[in-house]
């Protein structure tokens, strides 16, 4: 029994008909930009999240860079981020403009709020935590820091598209908030594609016209823009995905519970933890493991696929080096490196799948 690491083709089985269904139809109308697909999407899952606005853009680095860049954010200016994430996060503060400001992460793997006022300069113009792995990061701590120091906060929701804090979707407590549907997400598309959401008015007109060229009307251009659209394909087949999206994340949620309960009792590893106030989404299920790449190689000989979600964390890369930084500036993120394994997770994944990938851990401390 061999058990990938996601399934991607399961999941079309299950809704194969709706989603080749919808892809016919945009074929069908030549209507591959713009008009009712994309704007079907962007309606419904700006209500998803409880958002006024939702803004399709081509990818999840480009949300993010777009929000900077229509929040005035550039050269001279400074913005926090974690140290563990995915480049995507860091890299889009380079492109703006600014420079990047990394903080250690806490033992959830987020940015660590304690941290954060440390690093903070009269050049500091915006923090992005990251809700990483679907778990949402410290909002109303950040958010406090935030507005006693004048700060624009952009939530890095790109693992966390359902997630909740204290009771309210991610995305809805910073200025913006930028998702990611890279088909290996929560919500994943057949291909690259993102969204910005804001509740800021003046944002959306902004962010929206920047996507396009710098326009509202087909050849009124009021400024010079980029060309970063949601195609109506990926917005079809998101639209179709949206409707399972709860039901997936409460499946993820099921399956993460059962690993905790049947790795709790080995003490070589450490599973992930939750907190009474968050609804975690579970983009990943990220153990830390003693032993962690001989652990690795030993459930790949026998058929179970994982992953390392970050193998080095962003200050330690050698895109980084210029900053001068060293290991031991960020302890937490750089001890994570050698430790953390990710295991198998999606909503088709069975219990019987999760036997034999628990069975080769506890086979494993105990050879």
């Amino acid at each position: 029994m061999e058990i990938p690491f996601i399934d991607l083709y399961s999941q079309y089985c299950s809704i194969k008909k709706e989603i080749d269904d919808i892809i016919a139809d945009v074929i069908k109308n030549s209507a591959y930009n713009g008009g009712k697909y994309k704007k079907l999407f962007e309606d419904n899952f700006a209500k998803f999240i409880g958002a006024k606005h939702c803004i399709g853009v081509a990818n999840g680095t480009e949300a993010l860079t777009i929000c900077l860049k229509m929040l005035g954010v550039g050269s001279g200016d400074e913005v926090i981020t974690v140290a563990n994430s995915f480049i995507a996060t860091s890299e889009a503060i380079t492109i703006s403009g600014a420079k990047v400001v990394f903080v250690d992460n806490d033992t959830h793997y987020l940015i660590n709020p304690d941290e954060i006022e440390k690093k903070i300069t009269p050049k500091t113009k915006a923090v992005i935590p990251v809700h990483l792995h679907g778990h949402p990061a410290d909002m109303n701590r950040i958010m406090d820091i935030a507005k006693r120091n004048n700060l624009y906060v952009i939530e890095d929701s790109a693992q966390a598209h359902g997630a909740e804090y204290h009771g309210i979707k991610v995305g809805n407590f910073g200025i913006a908030a930028t998702f990611s549907f890279y088909p290996g997400k929560n919500l994943g598309a057949y291909g690259d594609g993102g969204a910005i959401i804001t509740n800021n008015d003046e944002l959306a007109v902004k962010v929206r016209m920047y996507a396009n060229h710098g326009r509202v009307a087909k050849y009124d251009h009021e400024f010079e823009g980029v060309n970063s659209r949601l195609d109506n394909i990926q917005a079809a087949v998101l639209s179709v995905k949206l409707k399972y999206l709860d039901q997936w994340n409460e499946k993820r949620r099921s399956i993460a519970e059962y690993y905790s309960r049947r790795l709790s009792d080995i003490k070589e590893i450490v599973i992930p933890k939750t907190k009474s106030y968050v609804k975690d989404v579970y983009h990943l299920y990220v153990i830390k493991a003693h032993r962690r790449d001989e652990l690795r190689e030993y459930l790949l000989k026998n058929g179970v696929a994982t992953g390392i979600h970050y193998p080095i964390a962003l200050p330690n890369l050698k895109a980084y080096q210029y900053l001068g930084h060293k290991p031991d500036d960020f302890p937490n993120a750089t001890k994570c490196q050698s430790e953390i394994l990710s295991l198998p997770i999606y909503p088709e994944l069975t219990e019987e799948n999760i036997d034999k990938i628990c069975l080769l851990i506890h086979e494993f401390y105990r050879s």
